[in-house]
């Protein structure tokens, strides 16, 4: 996944964790329209929300890992869509990315 920026392509629905390469890669293809050799790494859950599987392809062939969490949930967003990288760490730690971190400040005035 080198330096440069990597998009982070999530799947909203839940995932069947029994499906390996192939059967994500088709996945791919089908709910998200994107293409599974891009160099794009795309995370799917399952329906309890306790499992992830990320896959993405690096010039010789397809890296899948995956996560399962003894206690709790992954906070996955309603929607699918992309996710910057370091986003993606974010959620895999257990952070809500529904959640606004910050309010925006209005400033007025400024001495």
């Amino acid at each position: 996944m080198g330096g440069q920026a990597v998009a982070v392509w999530l799947v909203a629905e839940p995932t069947d964790m029994r499906k390996s390469i192939d059967g994500l890669a088709q996945l791919v293809v089908d709910s998200l329209e994107r293409q599974p050799v891009s160099g794009e790494v795309f995370a799917f859950s399952n329906r309890g929300r306790d499992k992830v599987k990320l896959l993405w392809y690096e010039r010789t062939g397809f890296w899948l890992a995956y996560k399962r969490l003894e206690r709790g949930r992954f906070r996955w967003p309603g929607v699918g869509g992309s996710i910057a990288l370091s986003e993606l760490h974010l959620l895999l730690e257990g952070v809500d990315l529904r959640v606004p971190r910050f309010k925006p400040v209005r400033v007025e005035r400024v001495n």
